[in-house]
């Protein structure tokens, strides 16, 4: 029987998770498996993959196939790592102490590489937040001051219309006065005119009549002396 390593899809569309498990190779993807082996969730950042190393081992030593996707899962864990150490263990190119010391140093790189990545991650999820919050920020300064260069610019129109209303009004007090002096003295004339009139009217007939009184007074007074 032909037993392959693979993965068994789960999941809601558009986000998926697999289990990984040791299934015959002619069994439907998603049907009857073996064993299952762990588990594979690519919605997250970086993938979370949880695997039994030493399960995953004894089935590769027992000639269980992995797929692509899964040997790249299997090298990512360590486990085809782990399996050339074996190898080596059983040629007596090294012991077990060794073997399980390279492991352990190379578990430990490949964490320090895993940690870096996060570390990345966030730091770039940080900065992408800043940088959005900066543009944000300048759109919303943009908008505050196109808001005031309109509303400077609606205050000066108001302050020019202001000024024109107010010299037009000052135009109109003043031609109003100009007209009013100009009424008064018109009818200042008026009234003059009937008045000087009559005082020449009046004059040769006041002379006459204070003529004769003014000639005996004289008659007095030449008698007199």
């Amino acid at each position: 029987m032909s037993v392959k390593i693979r993965l068994q899809r789960h999941g809601k569309k558009g986000k998926p998770f697999f289990h990984i498990v040791v299934a015959d190779a002619r069994a439907p993807r998603d049907g009857r498996f073996i064993e299952r082996l762990g588990l594979y969730n690519p919605n997250t950042n970086p993938a979370t993959i949880d695997l039994n190393i030493d399960k995953t081992l004894d089935w590769v030593f027992k000639g269980a196939q992995p797929t692509d996707t899964c040997r790249a899962i299997l090298s990512y864990k360590g486990v085809m790592m782990k399996k050339y150490l074996q190898e080596g263990v059983r040629n007596n190119l090294f012991d077990q102490a060794e073997a399980d010391k390279r492991f352990a140093t190379w578990e430990a790189e490949k964490a320090a590489k895993v940690e870096g990545k996060k570390t990345n991650l966030s730091t770039a999820k940080s900065k992408a937040a800043a940088a959005r919050f900066a543009a944000e920020a300048k759109v919303k300064a943009d908008r505050a001051e196109a808001i005031l260069k309109k509303n400077s610019v609606i205050a000066e129109e108001a302050a020019e219309e202001a000024a024109v209303e107010a010299a037009e009004e000052v135009a109109v007090v003043e031609a109003v006065e100009v007209v009013e002096a100009e009424a008064v003295v018109a009818v200042e004339e008026v009234a003059e005119a009937p008045v000087a009139e009559v005082a020449a009217e009046e004059t040769p007939e006041i002379a006459a009549e204070e003529a004769p009184e003014a000639a005996a007074e004289e008659d007095e007074e030449k008698a007199a002396e």
